[in-house]
Protein backbone atom coordinates (compact mmCIF):
# COMPACT_ATOMS: atom_id res chain seq x y z
CA UNK A 1 0.00 0.00 0.00
CA UNK A 2 1.32 3.46 -1.17
CA UNK A 3 1.66 5.94 2.11
CA UNK A 4 0.88 9.36 2.37
CA UNK A 5 3.39 10.40 4.81
CA UNK A 6 7.11 9.22 4.68
CA UNK A 7 7.64 10.59 8.71
CA UNK A 8 4.94 8.29 9.58
CA UNK A 9 5.73 5.26 7.19
CA UNK A 10 9.74 5.20 8.25
CA UNK A 11 8.02 5.46 12.40
CA UNK A 12 5.94 2.60 12.10
CA UNK A 13 7.97 0.30 9.55
CA UNK A 14 11.00 0.37 11.31
CA UNK A 15 9.78 -1.82 14.28
CA UNK A 16 8.00 -3.76 11.96
CA UNK A 17 11.04 -4.36 10.12
CA UNK A 18 12.98 -5.38 13.43
CA UNK A 19 9.90 -7.85 14.55
CA UNK A 20 10.49 -9.59 10.79
CA UNK A 21 13.56 -10.20 10.87
CA UNK A 22 13.55 -12.71 13.43
CA UNK A 23 10.97 -14.11 11.12
CA UNK A 24 12.06 -16.47 7.82
CA UNK A 25 11.00 -14.36 4.53
CA UNK A 26 11.31 -11.38 3.04
CA UNK A 27 10.66 -7.77 4.90
CA UNK A 28 7.90 -5.83 2.64
CA UNK A 29 8.68 -1.43 2.76
CA UNK A 30 6.60 0.46 0.18
CA UNK A 31 7.58 4.43 -0.57
CA UNK A 32 6.56 7.02 -2.31
CA UNK A 33 9.08 9.63 -2.14
CA UNK A 34 9.52 13.03 -3.51
CA UNK A 35 12.71 13.22 -5.77
CA UNK A 36 13.75 16.81 -6.88
CA UNK A 37 13.96 16.71 -10.81
CA UNK A 38 17.16 16.04 -12.40
CA UNK A 39 18.86 15.48 -15.40
CA UNK A 40 17.84 11.88 -15.21
CA UNK A 41 14.38 12.03 -15.13
CA UNK A 42 14.48 15.05 -18.36
CA UNK A 43 11.68 16.94 -16.58
CA UNK A 44 11.41 20.56 -15.19
CA UNK A 45 8.59 19.82 -12.84
CA UNK A 46 9.16 17.96 -9.85
CA UNK A 47 6.80 15.35 -8.98
CA UNK A 48 6.62 12.59 -6.73
CA UNK A 49 8.43 9.73 -7.81
CA UNK A 50 7.10 6.37 -6.55
CA UNK A 51 9.50 3.80 -5.62
CA UNK A 52 9.48 0.75 -3.27
CA UNK A 53 11.71 -1.86 -1.86
CA UNK A 54 11.64 -5.16 -0.07
CA UNK A 55 14.50 -7.03 2.20
CA UNK A 56 14.36 -10.77 0.95
CA UNK A 57 16.27 -13.72 2.75
CA UNK A 58 19.30 -13.60 0.31
CA UNK A 59 19.28 -10.15 -1.47
CA UNK A 60 17.80 -6.35 -1.39
CA UNK A 61 15.10 -5.28 -4.39
CA UNK A 62 14.43 -2.15 -5.32
CA UNK A 63 11.78 -1.00 -7.86
CA UNK A 64 11.59 2.62 -9.51
CA UNK A 65 8.90 3.14 -12.26
CA UNK A 66 9.12 0.34 -14.67
CA UNK A 67 12.44 -1.22 -13.19
CA UNK A 68 13.20 -3.80 -10.65
CA UNK A 69 16.78 -3.55 -9.17
CA UNK A 70 18.20 -6.53 -7.51
CA UNK A 71 21.52 -5.95 -5.23
CA UNK A 72 23.07 -8.76 -3.22
CA UNK A 73 23.59 -8.49 0.74
CA UNK A 74 27.30 -8.99 -0.01
CA UNK A 75 27.62 -6.06 -3.23
CA UNK A 76 25.81 -3.97 -1.09
CA UNK A 77 28.58 -4.36 1.88
CA UNK A 78 31.45 -4.07 -0.40
CA UNK A 79 30.33 -0.83 -1.97
CA UNK A 80 29.94 0.81 0.75
CA UNK A 81 30.60 4.48 0.68
CA UNK A 82 31.88 5.00 4.38
CA UNK A 83 34.91 6.44 5.08
CA UNK A 84 36.35 3.85 6.75
CA UNK A 85 35.58 1.69 3.77
CA UNK A 86 36.12 4.00 0.74
CA UNK A 87 38.99 6.43 -0.03
CA UNK A 88 36.61 9.65 -1.62
CA UNK A 89 40.19 11.45 -2.51
CA UNK A 90 41.83 8.40 -4.25
CA UNK A 91 38.23 6.79 -5.74
CA UNK A 92 39.91 3.67 -3.97
CA UNK A 93 37.96 1.13 -1.82
CA UNK A 94 39.63 0.20 1.63
CA UNK A 95 37.14 -2.47 2.62
CA UNK A 96 39.02 -5.81 2.29
CA UNK A 97 36.29 -7.25 0.43
CA UNK A 98 37.50 -10.98 1.63
CA UNK A 99 36.63 -9.90 5.12
CA UNK A 100 33.03 -9.85 4.31
CA UNK A 101 30.83 -12.59 5.41
CA UNK A 102 30.07 -14.52 2.36
CA UNK A 103 26.50 -14.98 4.02
CA UNK A 104 25.93 -11.37 5.51
CA UNK A 105 22.53 -9.38 6.12
CA UNK A 106 21.71 -6.40 7.29
CA UNK A 107 20.07 -6.06 10.72
CA UNK A 108 17.98 -3.46 9.71
CA UNK A 109 17.13 -1.03 6.45
CA UNK A 110 15.39 2.67 6.96
CA UNK A 111 14.92 5.51 4.10
CA UNK A 112 14.60 8.78 4.06
CA UNK A 113 13.37 11.07 1.27
CA UNK A 114 16.59 10.12 -1.15
CA UNK A 115 18.92 7.39 0.41
CA UNK A 116 18.50 4.16 2.31
CA UNK A 117 20.41 2.94 5.68
CA UNK A 118 21.33 -0.57 6.35
CA UNK A 119 22.91 -1.70 9.47
CA UNK A 120 25.22 -4.58 9.45
CA UNK A 121 25.44 -7.19 12.41
CA UNK A 122 29.27 -5.77 13.68
CA UNK A 123 26.80 -2.37 13.86
CA UNK A 124 28.52 -0.86 10.58
CA UNK A 125 26.31 1.53 8.56
CA UNK A 126 25.93 2.09 5.26
CA UNK A 127 24.41 5.07 3.79
CA UNK A 128 23.42 4.72 -0.60
CA UNK A 129 21.57 7.53 -2.25
CA UNK A 130 18.71 5.86 -4.40
CA UNK A 131 19.91 7.51 -6.95
CA UNK A 132 23.55 5.87 -7.13
CA UNK A 133 21.92 2.90 -6.14
CA UNK A 134 19.92 3.09 -9.22
CA UNK A 135 22.67 4.14 -11.50
CA UNK A 136 24.46 0.96 -10.71
CA UNK A 137 21.81 -1.45 -10.81
CA UNK A 138 22.81 -4.47 -13.57
CA UNK A 139 19.37 -3.91 -14.50
CA UNK A 140 20.14 -0.05 -15.58
CA UNK A 141 23.15 -0.87 -17.13
CA UNK A 142 21.64 -3.52 -19.03
CA UNK A 143 19.15 -0.11 -20.59
CA UNK A 144 22.47 1.62 -21.40
CA UNK A 145 25.42 2.06 -23.73
CA UNK A 146 28.70 2.78 -22.41
CA UNK A 147 29.70 4.62 -25.51
CA UNK A 148 26.39 6.18 -27.75
CA UNK A 149 27.55 5.89 -31.86
CA UNK A 150 25.67 6.57 -35.08
CA UNK A 151 26.29 3.89 -37.00
CA UNK A 152 26.47 4.69 -40.58
CA UNK A 153 26.49 3.31 -44.34
CA UNK A 154 27.61 6.09 -46.63
CA UNK A 155 24.26 7.88 -47.38
CA UNK A 156 23.83 8.43 -43.62
CA UNK A 157 27.35 9.68 -42.80
CA UNK A 158 27.51 11.84 -46.30
CA UNK A 159 23.81 13.27 -44.69
CA UNK A 160 25.39 14.04 -41.45
CA UNK A 161 27.92 16.22 -43.48
CA UNK A 162 30.42 15.54 -40.88
CA UNK A 163 33.00 18.54 -41.56
CA UNK A 164 37.12 18.31 -40.88
CA UNK A 165 38.66 20.61 -38.22
CA UNK A 166 41.18 23.11 -38.81
CA UNK A 167 44.55 22.12 -37.24
CA UNK A 168 44.95 25.26 -35.59
CA UNK A 169 40.90 24.46 -33.87
CA UNK A 170 42.44 21.22 -33.21
CA UNK A 171 45.52 22.11 -31.17
CA UNK A 172 45.13 25.44 -29.80
CA UNK A 173 41.22 25.39 -28.68
CA UNK A 174 39.80 22.53 -26.19
CA UNK A 175 36.24 23.46 -28.62
CA UNK A 176 38.39 22.14 -31.40
CA UNK A 177 39.86 18.64 -29.57
CA UNK A 178 36.02 18.68 -28.32
CA UNK A 179 34.37 18.52 -31.41
CA UNK A 180 37.02 16.03 -33.25
CA UNK A 181 36.69 13.54 -29.94
CA UNK A 182 32.70 13.96 -30.54
CA UNK A 183 32.94 13.27 -33.97
CA UNK A 184 35.09 10.26 -33.58
CA UNK A 185 33.33 8.40 -31.04
CA UNK A 186 29.74 9.17 -33.23
CA UNK A 187 31.65 7.58 -36.38
CA UNK A 188 34.18 6.08 -35.52
CA UNK A 189 36.58 8.42 -38.20
CA UNK A 190 37.47 11.89 -37.72
CA UNK A 191 39.68 14.59 -40.04
CA UNK A 192 42.11 16.86 -39.53
CA UNK A 193 42.70 19.68 -42.19
CA UNK A 194 45.55 22.08 -42.86
CA UNK A 195 48.36 19.54 -41.19
CA UNK A 196 52.22 20.10 -42.74
CA UNK A 197 53.04 16.81 -44.82
CA UNK A 198 55.66 16.14 -42.57
CA UNK A 199 56.09 12.82 -40.61
CA UNK A 200 56.66 15.77 -37.77
CA UNK A 201 53.46 17.59 -37.57
CA UNK A 202 51.50 14.61 -37.82
CA UNK A 203 53.14 13.57 -34.43
CA UNK A 204 51.85 16.27 -33.29
CA UNK A 205 48.72 16.18 -34.47
CA UNK A 206 48.88 12.54 -33.04
CA UNK A 207 50.22 13.88 -29.50
CA UNK A 208 47.31 16.27 -28.68
CA UNK A 209 45.13 13.51 -28.69
CA UNK A 210 46.93 10.49 -26.82
CA UNK A 211 50.33 8.91 -26.48
CA UNK A 212 51.72 7.54 -29.34
CA UNK A 213 52.15 3.86 -29.03
CA UNK A 214 55.04 1.37 -29.56
CA UNK A 215 54.72 -1.48 -31.35
CA UNK A 216 56.64 -3.77 -33.65
CA UNK A 217 56.41 -0.68 -36.41
CA UNK A 218 58.09 1.67 -34.21
CA UNK A 219 56.02 5.05 -33.05
CA UNK A 220 55.74 7.29 -36.33
CA UNK A 221 55.91 5.19 -38.93
CA UNK A 222 55.86 5.59 -42.97
CA UNK A 223 55.79 3.10 -45.59
CA UNK A 224 55.57 3.00 -49.30
CA UNK A 225 55.02 0.61 -52.27
CA UNK A 226 59.21 -1.18 -51.40
CA UNK A 227 58.50 -4.46 -49.39
CA UNK A 228 60.26 -3.06 -46.76
CA UNK A 229 58.53 -4.99 -44.19
CA UNK A 230 56.05 -8.29 -44.26
CA UNK A 231 52.74 -7.06 -44.83
CA UNK A 232 50.85 -6.09 -48.00
CA UNK A 233 50.09 -2.99 -47.33
CA UNK A 234 54.48 -1.98 -47.84
CA UNK A 235 52.96 -3.31 -52.18
CA UNK A 236 51.22 -1.18 -54.61
CA UNK A 237 47.95 -3.80 -54.75
CA UNK A 238 44.89 -3.25 -53.70
CA UNK A 239 44.02 -4.22 -49.79
CA UNK A 240 40.21 -5.14 -49.14
CA UNK A 241 38.65 -4.21 -45.91
CA UNK A 242 40.02 -4.90 -42.25
CA UNK A 243 40.90 -4.15 -39.22
CA UNK A 244 44.55 -3.57 -38.24
CA UNK A 245 47.09 -5.58 -35.23
CA UNK A 246 44.70 -8.27 -34.96
CA UNK A 247 47.73 -10.09 -34.11
CA UNK A 248 47.95 -8.37 -30.58
CA UNK A 249 46.37 -9.70 -28.15
CA UNK A 250 44.76 -6.32 -27.20
CA UNK A 251 44.32 -4.42 -30.97
CA UNK A 252 45.92 -0.83 -31.82
CA UNK A 253 42.51 1.70 -30.64
CA UNK A 254 43.28 4.68 -32.95
CA UNK A 255 44.72 4.62 -36.02
CA UNK A 256 46.72 7.43 -37.70
CA UNK A 257 47.19 8.61 -41.68
CA UNK A 258 48.52 11.33 -43.67
CA UNK A 259 49.48 11.05 -47.13
CA UNK A 260 52.57 12.98 -47.21
CA UNK A 261 52.98 12.58 -51.36
CA UNK A 262 50.95 10.78 -54.19
CA UNK A 263 52.28 11.24 -57.97
CA UNK A 264 50.67 9.06 -59.71
CA UNK A 265 46.56 7.57 -59.82
CA UNK A 266 44.20 5.45 -57.82
CA UNK A 267 45.16 4.57 -54.40
CA UNK A 268 41.91 6.04 -52.34
CA UNK A 269 41.19 4.93 -48.95
CA UNK A 270 37.92 2.31 -48.47
CA UNK A 271 36.31 2.90 -44.77
CA UNK A 272 33.06 0.45 -43.19
CA UNK A 273 31.55 0.88 -40.67
CA UNK A 274 32.04 -2.70 -38.72
CA UNK A 275 29.33 -1.99 -36.37
CA UNK A 276 26.71 -0.81 -39.18
CA UNK A 277 27.46 -3.99 -40.40
CA UNK A 278 27.52 -6.06 -37.29
CA UNK A 279 24.28 -4.93 -36.08
CA UNK A 280 22.61 -5.86 -39.79
CA UNK A 281 23.75 -9.29 -38.77
CA UNK A 282 22.49 -9.44 -35.16
CA UNK A 283 19.00 -7.70 -36.64
CA UNK A 284 18.34 -10.51 -39.32
CA UNK A 285 20.71 -13.57 -39.00
CA UNK A 286 21.24 -13.70 -34.87
CA UNK A 287 22.07 -17.13 -34.94
CA UNK A 288 25.58 -15.92 -37.29
CA UNK A 289 26.16 -12.47 -34.57
CA UNK A 290 26.16 -15.05 -31.68
CA UNK A 291 28.92 -17.15 -33.69
CA UNK A 292 31.10 -14.58 -34.43
CA UNK A 293 31.26 -13.15 -31.22
CA UNK A 294 31.80 -16.64 -29.12
CA UNK A 295 33.90 -18.33 -30.99
CA UNK A 296 37.65 -17.31 -30.35
CA UNK A 297 40.48 -17.49 -33.34
CA UNK A 298 44.06 -16.87 -33.83
CA UNK A 299 45.36 -14.41 -35.68
CA UNK A 300 49.05 -14.42 -36.62
CA UNK A 301 52.31 -12.17 -38.14
CA UNK A 302 54.98 -13.61 -38.82
CA UNK A 303 57.62 -11.85 -41.23
CA UNK A 304 61.77 -12.70 -41.26
CA UNK A 305 63.27 -9.63 -43.61
CA UNK A 306 66.72 -8.26 -43.54
CA UNK A 307 65.60 -5.07 -40.28
CA UNK A 308 63.08 -7.57 -38.71
CA UNK A 309 61.84 -10.68 -37.10
CA UNK A 310 58.57 -11.19 -35.53
CA UNK A 311 55.86 -14.06 -34.62
CA UNK A 312 52.84 -12.13 -33.42
CA UNK A 313 49.53 -14.10 -32.03
CA UNK A 314 46.57 -12.49 -31.09
CA UNK A 315 43.43 -14.56 -30.01
CA UNK A 316 39.37 -13.40 -29.69
CA UNK A 317 36.05 -13.54 -31.43
CA UNK A 318 35.26 -11.56 -34.93
CA UNK A 319 33.01 -9.52 -32.96
CA UNK A 320 33.28 -9.00 -29.20
CA UNK A 321 30.34 -7.43 -26.48
CA UNK A 322 29.41 -6.90 -23.47
CA UNK A 323 27.98 -9.61 -21.93
CA UNK A 324 25.22 -7.28 -20.00
CA UNK A 325 23.90 -5.64 -22.59
CA UNK A 326 25.13 -7.06 -25.67
CA UNK A 327 26.81 -3.61 -26.89
CA UNK A 328 29.52 -4.39 -29.52
CA UNK A 329 32.98 -2.97 -28.65
CA UNK A 330 35.05 -4.13 -31.01
CA UNK A 331 35.43 -6.25 -34.22
CA UNK A 332 38.33 -8.07 -35.42
CA UNK A 333 38.37 -8.62 -38.80
CA UNK A 334 41.56 -9.84 -41.03
CA UNK A 335 41.29 -12.13 -43.66
CA UNK A 336 45.05 -11.58 -44.66
CA UNK A 337 46.11 -11.95 -41.24
CA UNK A 338 44.13 -14.84 -39.70
CA UNK A 339 45.65 -17.89 -38.76
CA UNK A 340 45.08 -21.42 -39.17
CA UNK A 341 41.66 -22.25 -37.44
CA UNK A 342 42.27 -24.62 -34.41
CA UNK A 343 40.16 -23.07 -31.52
CA UNK A 344 36.95 -24.61 -33.66
CA UNK A 345 35.61 -28.14 -33.33
CA UNK A 346 34.06 -29.98 -36.84
CA UNK A 347 31.25 -29.46 -35.59
CA UNK A 348 31.12 -25.83 -35.49
CA UNK A 349 33.44 -24.73 -37.80
CA UNK A 350 31.03 -25.13 -41.03
CA UNK A 351 28.79 -22.70 -38.98
CA UNK A 352 31.47 -20.78 -38.72
CA UNK A 353 32.41 -20.26 -42.34
CA UNK A 354 28.79 -19.75 -43.05
CA UNK A 355 28.64 -16.83 -40.50
CA UNK A 356 31.86 -15.46 -41.78
CA UNK A 357 30.83 -15.05 -45.45
CA UNK A 358 27.39 -13.43 -44.15
CA UNK A 359 29.35 -10.83 -42.46
CA UNK A 360 31.67 -10.66 -45.32
CA UNK A 361 28.54 -9.97 -47.65
CA UNK A 362 27.70 -7.48 -45.75
CA UNK A 363 30.24 -5.65 -45.07
CA UNK A 364 30.93 -5.67 -49.09
CA UNK A 365 27.95 -4.05 -49.98
CA UNK A 366 28.74 -1.02 -52.27
CA UNK A 367 26.36 1.16 -50.19
CA UNK A 368 28.72 0.56 -46.94
CA UNK A 369 31.99 1.53 -48.64
CA UNK A 370 33.35 5.42 -48.11
CA UNK A 371 36.15 6.24 -50.30
CA UNK A 372 38.37 9.34 -49.17
CA UNK A 373 41.03 10.57 -51.46
CA UNK A 374 43.89 11.15 -48.69
CA UNK A 375 46.16 13.82 -49.84
CA UNK A 376 48.86 16.07 -47.95
CA UNK A 377 47.42 17.78 -45.47
CA UNK A 378 44.46 15.84 -44.56
CA UNK A 379 45.22 13.56 -41.16
CA UNK A 380 42.88 10.79 -41.24
CA UNK A 381 42.13 9.12 -37.68
CA UNK A 382 40.06 5.66 -37.57
CA UNK A 383 38.27 3.48 -34.84
CA UNK A 384 40.47 0.82 -35.23
CA UNK A 385 38.17 -1.35 -33.10
CA UNK A 386 34.65 -0.66 -35.46
CA UNK A 387 35.98 0.79 -38.66
CA UNK A 388 37.78 -1.35 -41.43
CA UNK A 389 39.94 0.14 -43.75
CA UNK A 390 41.25 -0.80 -47.48
CA UNK A 391 42.92 0.92 -50.98
CA UNK A 392 42.40 0.31 -53.63
CA UNK A 393 45.48 -0.51 -56.16
CA UNK A 394 47.38 2.62 -57.52
CA UNK A 395 50.46 3.40 -59.57
CA UNK A 396 53.25 5.83 -59.50
CA UNK A 397 54.76 6.88 -55.59
CA UNK A 398 52.42 6.91 -52.83
CA UNK A 399 53.97 7.73 -49.23
CA UNK A 400 51.94 7.37 -46.26
CA UNK A 401 53.16 8.00 -42.60
CA UNK A 402 51.17 7.21 -39.16
CA UNK A 403 51.41 5.81 -36.09
CA UNK A 404 49.11 3.61 -33.42
CA UNK A 405 47.36 5.88 -30.13
CA UNK A 406 46.68 3.79 -27.03
CA UNK A 407 42.62 3.73 -27.06
CA UNK A 408 43.22 4.12 -22.93
CA UNK A 409 44.06 7.19 -23.21
CA UNK A 410 41.78 8.64 -26.34
CA UNK A 411 38.56 7.39 -23.74
CA UNK A 412 40.12 9.28 -21.01
CA UNK A 413 41.02 12.14 -23.11
CA UNK A 414 37.33 12.44 -24.18
CA UNK A 415 36.09 11.93 -20.42
CA UNK A 416 37.89 14.90 -19.22
CA UNK A 417 36.19 16.99 -21.58
CA UNK A 418 32.62 15.72 -20.47
CA UNK A 419 32.02 13.41 -23.41
CA UNK A 420 30.28 9.93 -22.43
CA UNK A 421 33.02 7.05 -23.70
Amino acid sequence: MWCGGLVRLLSGTRHALRRSAARPGPWYCHVRGVVPAASRWHSTVPEPMPYSWTVHDDHFEFRHADTCMRFDFVWLRDHCRSTTCYDTKTHQRLLDTCSVDLDIKPTNVRTDEDSIYFTWPDGHRTKYALEWLQQHSYEAQKQHVIQPRVLWNVETYNQAKVPPVPMKDFMETEEGLRKFLTDFLLYGIAFVEDVPATMEATAEVAKRVSFIRQTIFGQMWTFTSDYSRGDTAYTKIALDRHTDTTYFQEPCGMQLFHCLAHSGTGGRTLLVDGFYAADQLRQHHPDDFHLLSTVPLKHEYIEHTHICDNHMIGVGPVLSAYSWNKELYMIRYNNYDRAVITTVPHDVVHRWYVAHRTLTTELRKPENELWVKLKPGLALFVDNWRVLHGREAFNGYRQLCGCYLTRDDVLNAARLLGLKA
